[in-house]
């Protein structure tokens, strides 16, 4: 499955688009939707005098978001909806791969309990600023 353009615009909408360099919650110089890496080459690349187009952020999102999707087209054997992969590929686009690979929701959810693994985006909420995103996530799995 691939990101559909509704769920695109709501992952944009919750992570932000910004023109100009800033850091993120952790320190790290961002720009776009959450990109660090422009280049898709593993250096950190943004600096803080760094400013991009809105359309090269928005180039750059819909490269970086395929490995968040690749990652929930590999680890979830179960079938989704739309909204349940939406959510999971916003959810896995902050959170990262690796956390949703060792996840209570993850394994829930590949064992066929779609509300248990529902009730998991409760458990992500630190730090307090993500709980809206969380909740914002968990209705778009749960719709």
């Amino acid at each position: 499955m691939k990101l559909s353009d509704k769920g695109a615009t709501t992952l944009i909408l919750r992570e932000g688009n910004r023109r100009k360099a800033y850091k993120d919650t952790k320190g790290i110089w961002t720009i776009g939707v959450g990109d660090t890496d422009m280049n898709n080459d593993g250096v950190l690349d943004v600096k803080p005098n760094t400013t991009i187009t809105d359309e090269q952020s928005l180039a750059n999102f819909k490269e970086d978001v395929k490995w968040a999707e690749d990652a929930v087209n590999t680890l979830v054997t179960v079938p989704l909806t739309v909204n349940q992969f939406d959510a999971l590929v916003s959810f896995v686009f902050n959170v990262g791969a690796p956390a949703f690979k060792r996840s209570t929701m993850l394994k829930l959810l590949n064992t066929g309990d779609y509300e248990g693994a529902a009730k998991q985006f409760d458990r992500w909420v630190i730090p307090i600023e993500i709980t809206s995103r969380r909740m914002s996530e968990k209705a778009q799995f749960l719709s």
